[in-house]
């Protein structure tokens, strides 16, 4: 009898073990799908004029540079689409105003986190 009752405890034991295991890589599941990176081809506009510098000429930039120096924040404008980025990644994108960019970051909310940004080819 008591020989039972130690199985029964430690098949609980094992049981128990098993829920905890599952519930971590659930858990880690999770936050790598939430983590996982996009990339957007535009360019770096301005919250003033918005989708306006697509095309990443000259002109382009100076306007995004004025407007940036004047208090607008800098967005990134991708298939017609304005998105704003977070404050920690606006230093990121500042050497790239009104350029064509590759970026690489994470969307939280309609709002961009840069993790990269590049030229774009």
């Amino acid at each position: 009898m008591a020989e039972a009752a130690g199985l029964e405890s430690q098949i609980d034991h094992e049981e128990e073990f098993m829920k905890k295991v599952l519930g971590f890589l659930a858990v880690g599941a999770l936050m790598t799908t939430g983590a996982m990176a996009d990339t957007w081809t535009g360019t770096v506009s301005d919250s003033m004029c918005g989708a306006k510098h697509a095309e990443g000429s000259a002109a382009d930039a100076k306007c995004v540079a004025g407007c940036v120096k004047k208090g607008a924040d800098p967005v990134i404008v991708s298939d017609g689409k304005v998105m704003k980025i977070t404050a920690d990644s606006k230093d990121k994108v500042m050497g790239m105003l009104g350029k064509k960019v590759t970026v690489t970051g994470t969307m939280d909310e309609g709002v961009v986190k840069v993790e990269d940004i590049k030229a774009a080819e």
